[in-house]
This record gives C-alpha cells, sequence and structure tokens, in this order.
C-alpha cells in the first residue's frame, strides 16, 4: 500500500466524518438544549462531535484499506 493510495482512501472518506459530525452535533445540541450535559467530552458539544467524526473517519479508513 503506498502513501499515495492511503491519502486518497483519507480523502474519499472524509465524507464520512462531515456526516457524522453534523449528526453529532445536532443530537447532542438538542439533548443538551433539554438540560442533559453528563457525558461530553470536557463539557463541550463541539467537542465530542469532533471526537465522534474523527473516530468514524478512522474507522472508515481503516476498513476501506482492508477492502482494497
Amino acid at each position: 500500500m503506498t502513501p499515495d493510495l492511503i491519502s486518497l482512501i483519507a480523502i474519499k472518506s472524509s465524507g464520512v466524518a462531515v456526516g457524522v459530525f453534523i449528526g453529532v452535533l445536532i443530537g447532542l445540541s438538542m439533548r443538551a438544549n433539554k438540560g442533559n450535559r453528563s457525558g461530553l467530552f470536557r463539557d463541550s458539544i463541539y467537542a465530542t462531535a469532533f471526537l465522534a467524526s474523527m473516530g468514524a473517519w478512522a474507522i472508515t479508513i481503516l476498513l476501506r484499506m482492508i477492502m482494497v
């Protein structure tokens, strides 16, 4: 597996990260507005959404590397 292929897979998988970030951001915002802020990373909606999106992105890259 060449570095060029890995970077191409990472770029192709970035849509997953954006989608998860937006979805988690909306979901956690609704939850925080109801007063339930427990379970957030550093008590931040944005930090938690970012971590979720980066985790989904990394898993997607690994799965695509295995499937190639």
